[in-house]
């Protein structure tokens, strides 16, 4: 959530902001609300001095018996006085749950370095890691014969059944079978040891349902109901990623200087409508309704947190690395950026079969964003007044978008699928072939 007195103090630089970023929001009439709101709170206060001022001088005129009149029409006036400030509290406390539902439909300021564009074609490709393709859907220059897109090569092998998903759940639904299910599972524990062990990160295990507060915390509420899932008997909302309970873990806190910066990681479920990406992306496993994710997520000083943005995106980088596949970093433009985002790099696995790149990873600095909506904050020294915190998060890595990569990359003519050196101890195998 912006800051009101960002808003206050810079309104056109706010909205310039915005737009850079697609965006108009109503910035006259949520000024127009605070001004409203201001006027009251300062005529409240007023008339509370007052009140107390007329209450001194009834208690005064109280000790002097020939001043009756006098002391009735203070009590008159403090009657009156009264019903008024009540009044003007239930119109400020009005005034203040309008203020915040408009402030949580605006998006995070886009940082200064984020290049501006509308749309993702305008993203900026940071680097690139491995072996290239010869040129846009072409074929790398390793493979002897043409290689096939995943979702032939998982059919193939029977490890991915997507008629069955469909028969159990509808849709963009899957079943993994066997070596399939067992080379996620391998994936999944292999980054959250590397996470932990060499990059810092302390594992978590969090709730997959969550109140309708942590969801606004996190930024997915209110905007973005339409793509969540919801249980309405009993309020609680199904998580699109662990980032809406990390970032709450520490909601309505005040943390020590010394606490900064925390690391946490953890694996779960991400359960997505995807109404807004209907018919895009639909064929196999790339796009669907649950899938498995691995997150990173820290808390972090302001004055740090580009920093620890960079290392957060080499964190991923390395997954792809030791896989072995190669990768390019995306910066994202300011028309792409998510809506809790300052600046965000996206990783993307080459996939040669199907002859594109597959996002694995979006790591996002969100600077105090999510931190005002969830009001989670720092002392930056003893004693000190508190501060928000900076929070980050970032996908390490998402499957199953990396699995496709796996399955594209290490296939060999004889129509089996190699395993990654670094899965091989968690699978406890070294080859998918066909049964």
């Amino acid at each position: 959530m912006l800051s009101i007195e960002l808003i206050r103090k810079d309104p056109e630089g706010v909205r310039q902001s915005l737009l850079k970023r697609g965006e108009e929001a109503g910035l006259d009439s949520l000024l127009e609300l605070d001004a409203r709101r201001r006027q009251r709170i300062v005529e409240r206060d007023e008339l509370r001095a007052r009140r107390n001022q007329v209450s001194r001088e009834i208690g005064r005129l109280g000790r002097e018996p020939d001043q009756p009149a006098q002391v009735e029409l203070f009590k008159a006036e403090m009657r009156e006085g009264s019903q008024r400030i009540e009044a003007l509290e239930a119109e400020i406390k009005a005034l203040d749950g309008q203020l915040e539902a408009a402030l949580l439909t605006i998006p995070n300021l886009p940082a200064e370095d984020v290049p501006v564009g509308a749309t993702s074609e305008e993203n900026r490709v940071v680097r690139t890691w491995g072996q290239p393709p010869v040129r846009a859907g072409g074929q790398p220059p390793s493979f002897s014969f043409q290689p096939l897109p995943a979702w032939e090569i998982a059919e193939r092998l029977g490890i991915v059944d997507m008629e069955r998903g469909a028969k159990l759940s509808g849709a963009r639904f899957y079943v993994l079978s066997g070596a399939g299910a067992r080379l996620q599972r391998a994936l999944i524990q292999w980054m959250l040891d590397l996470h932990v062990r060499d990059h810092g990160y302390t594992e978590m295990y969090v709730p997959y349902l969550v109140r309708q507060q942590t969801m606004v915390g996190s930024g997915n509420l209110p905007k973005f109901a339409d793509n969540l899932y919801h249980d309405a008997e009993d309020d609680l909302w199904l998580i699109p990623t662990a980032e809406v309970a990390l970032t709450n873990l520490h909601r309505d806190e005040i943390l020590e200087a010394s606490a900064l910066p925390i690391y946490y990681v953890a694996h779960t479920p991400c359960f997505r409508r995807e109404k807004a990406a209907a018919g895009r992306d639909t064929r196999g496993i790339k796009r669907v309704h649950q899938f498995e994710k691995v997150e990173m997520y820290k808390f972090v000083a302001p004055e740090t947190s580009d920093q620890e943005l960079t290392r957060m995106v080499a964190n991923a980088e390395e997954i792809c690395q030791r896989l072995g596949i190669s990768y390019r970093v995306l910066q994202l433009c300011t028309g792409d950026l998510g809506f809790v985002s300052a600046k965000t790099f996206d990783l993307e696995m080459w996939a040669p079969g199907s002859g594109e790149w597959l996002e694995v990873s979006s790591c996002s600095n969100c600077t105090d964003f999510q931190a005002r909506r969830a009001n989670i904050k720092y002392r930056p020294q003893p004693g000190a007044r508190p501060e928000y915190v900076h929070t980050l998060n970032g996908s390490g890595l998402a499957l199953p978008r990396v699995i496709l990569s796996i399955l594209e990359n290490y296939q060999q003519a004889d129509g089996s699928v190699t395993i990654p050196d670094v899965l091989r101890p968690y699978t406890g195998f070294d080859r998918i072939a066909v049964s």
